[in-house]
């Protein structure tokens, strides 16, 4: 017989184990289960539903809306995200799926939430979107159950092992520094600026993960920061999420600067720093792949590891 339940203490040991066993390709950790998912402030065991055979943990889907602003007020009221699912294969196409995501269409809808997303959540998503390629029966499933794709990002990675700054981009430097423009790393006076420029210009989110990535001991020497005289115009760095150094990001431009060639500067700098930790690696998980960014990675030496989709499911 299975029986269905919302997230009780000590449920946790179980949904790793689950977890494990359906994502190969990504597993997870218990403590980075608990960072992710249990320790953040949006947290409601509520949207934690789980089906078990028995005693034993067969499925869980995971939703949460927003009860902690990103940024000033805004409580996105509107929205709420899934952002894991998996169903033990010995019970898949039982139905087991379809009911968890039921129940979680009733806690959404208790909440007035009108849309649901897969999976961009911030700021604790653990992938951006649902990876058709590796997860083509999770894709389907949220396809037969309304969900529909509302853009494609990237993640890329590039090996440092053979990387040094090309000799265009080592001239394209000392242009720049002939017309004001420096790059050095972070001091604690750019700190609130940085934040506050990237919460502005760039992207809220990221003005909090930089923010959290320092409280949580990112070094300072990890950000770079890109002024044209005394005017902040970019910043870069890396070992920002989870505390992982090969992480690579977040990474910025004002507006107003792009098209002058700071983004490659920052971009190379910011690896030349990576490999001198001896970093073989630099990585992201998310850009558009068509877009003035996904064009800067692939030309650094950057290549496409995996496809994810951003879904989204309106509620009647």
């Amino acid at each position: 017989m299975i029986t269905y339940h919302t997230y009780l203490p000590g449920d946790e040991v179980e949904i790793v184990k689950l977890w494990n066993n359906c994502l190969p390709k990504d597993p997870i950790t218990s403590s980075r289960f608990r960072h992710l998912i249990l320790l953040d402030a949006n947290f409601d065991p509520e949207g934690l539903s789980l089906a078990f055979h028995g005693e034993e943990l067969i499925g869980c889907m995971y939703g949460v809306r927003r009860l902690l602003p990103m940024v000033g007020t805004e409580l996105e009221e509107e929205n709420g995200w899934i952002t894991f699912f998996c169903v033990d294969p010995a019970f898949q196409q039982q139905g087991v799926g379809t009911e968890l995501l039921n129940q979680l269409v009733s806690f959404f809808k208790k909440y007035n939430r009108k849309h649901i997303f897969f999976s961009s959540y911030a700021p604790n998503y653990i992938l951006p979107g649902i990876d058709e390629e590796t997860y083509a029966g999770g894709f389907q499933f949220l396809a037969k159950h309304g969900f529909q794709k509302l853009y494609s990002p990237v993640a890329m990675d590039r090996n440092l092992v053979h990387f040094c700054i090309p000799s265009e981009i080592e001239e394209l430097k000392k242009v720049r520094l002939t017309e004001g423009y420096s790059i050095n790393q972070a001091k604690d006076r750019d700190l609130y600026e940085v934040i506050q420029f990237t919460n502005q210009n760039i992207n809220s989110d990221w003005g909090r993960a930089i923010r959290e990535g320092i409280l949580q001991g990112l070094p300072l020497e990890r950000i770079l920061i890109a002024r044209q005289y005394n005017q902040l115009v970019g910043f870069c760095l890396y070992g920002c999420y989870e505390g992982v150094p090969e992480r690579f990001g977040p990474f910025g431009v004002t507006p107003e600067q792009q098209g002058k060639g700071i983004g490659k500067l920052l971009l190379h700098e910011c690896l030349v720093h990576m490999k001198a930790e001896g970093l073989h690696h630099a990585w992201f998980l998310w850009t558009g792949e068509k877009s003035a960014a996904g064009h800067l990675y692939v030309k650094s030496g950057f290549q496409i590891t995996r496809r994810f989709h951003v879904m989204k499911k309106d509620l009647e």
